[in-house]
């Protein structure tokens, strides 16, 4: 049966005050989630340095996250950030030998292609898979940039620019051939789109818990394959990385035979509450039917654009489209603080606006959208 998707609605109080389209920058903020902040403050009141509630809270969302997934536990590193994640694989791995690629693509968030960039002292190759002439990249460009000198394929899922989604399974297809590695950089899409790792054939996933997860910032997740993880040693660690946090040994690194060897300190104690929150809310909602909704509520979103001769540039095709609309603005830091005055949250990259939807939104909202935009198409609309 389908979630009661306006009932929903209800848990997120800022829905009564503003048209709110920014959860591809910030979700907003759910009663479960507010109330597990204060959970934490009480705790923090009352007993100060709780380890034990801490170490469950963090277990909790290690187990969590392996259901959103459909991974195990022993698979998921609770991160600071993805790009703490990201920094633990890239220790781990030898770019000494011939096979020294990494691909990434022209639609990376700026970590994901960084952290490859800073590699290349110690061997890394990296190389970029462009666009092509219609703004997409196509499987094409991929198969001619992975070849047997490739170490790690390293990708976004959806593009934070533009809210295109690339061909995953295509471009696994075309790594496994080879014999590369694959990272999912899904923080775009993580929650609003149902994602399955196995089914997927992915060594590494990352992402975050503040956008479409419900959570909040300062907390990340990392799934690394079962089969790998016992053959990388990441020299970026720290205490809870070991195989035993409590030994308390300095005399040596003695990293987990699970993926909590690419974990490092203290973890995010008061984002694991707020992270757990939302993930258990998310579940119960379920990635299959927000999935549903959010390409409904796109798609009509971009009709309606079309219709007041505003086009998106994000992709029509269904499996070509995350959860964000993109729209083309001569100046897009303009236009979304115009829509702000009208209490429509939007966010801007490049020179698009970008409308990044989530279950908790309706066609009321596409509604409101439309109607400031068609207001506002004659000072701020595509150059």
């Amino acid at each position: 049966m389908e979630p009661n998707f306006q009932a929903l609605r209800k848990e997120f109080p800022v829905l009564a005050r503003k048209t709110y389209l920014n959860s591809g920058s910030y979700c907003a903020l759910a009663n479960d989630v507010k109330a597990a902040f204060d959970a934490y403050m009480e705790d923090r009141l009352l007993v100060g340095a709780n380890w034990d509630m801490w170490i469950t809270k963090n277990e909790s969302v290690r187990a969590l996250t392996a259901t959103l997934l459909h991974a195990s536990p022993d698979e998921i590193a609770v991160t600071a950030s993805v790009s703490a994640g990201l920094n633990a694989i890239a220790s781990a791995l030898d770019f000494k030998g011939t096979r020294n690629k990494v691909v990434i693509s022209d639609f990376e968030f700026p970590t994901n292609a960084q952290i490859w960039h800073a590699q290349e002292p110690r061997g890394a190759h990296v190389v970029h898979v462009p666009r092509a002439p219609d703004g997409y990249i196509p499987l094409e460009n991929f198969a001619k940039a992975i070849d047997d000198k490739t170490l790690i394929v390293a990708i976004t899922h959806v593009c934070f620019r533009n809210g295109a989604k690339l061909d995953i399974p295509g471009i696994v297809r075309l790594a496994r051939a080879h014999g590369a590695l694959v990272l999912l950089d899904c923080y775009q899409a993580v929650g609003s789109l149902d994602i399955d790792v196995k089914s997927l054939d992915l060594d590494f996933a990352a992402g975050g818990m503040l956008k479409y997860l419900l959570g909040t910032a300062g907390i990340g997740f990392l799934y690394v394959r079962d089969s790998i993880i016992r053959s990388l040693l990441p020299t970026n660690s720290g205490w809870f990385a070991q195989a035993n946090i409590g030994a308390m040994d300095i005399t040596a690194n003695r990293p987990a035979p699970s993926a909590r060897r690419f974990e490092a300190g203290t973890p995010p104690v008061v984002n694991c509450y707020a992270a757990e929150a939302g993930l258990k809310f998310l579940l119960a909602v379920g990635t299959p039917a927000i999935e549903k909704r959010n390409q409904a509520l796109t798609r009509r979103c971009m009709e309606r654009l079309r219709e007041i001769d505003w086009p998106s540039v994000t992709p029509e095709q269904d499996e070509r489209r995350g959860a964000t609309v993109a729209v083309p603005s001569r100046n897009s830091g303009g236009l979304s603080a115009e829509l702000m005055k009208q209490d429509i949250v939007t966010s801007h990259r490049d020179d698009n606006v970008r409308a990044s939807f989530h279950f908790y939104n309706d066609m009321d909202d596409v509604e409101s959208f439309i109607a400031a935009m068609q207001k506002l198409r004659g000072s701020f609309g595509p150059r």
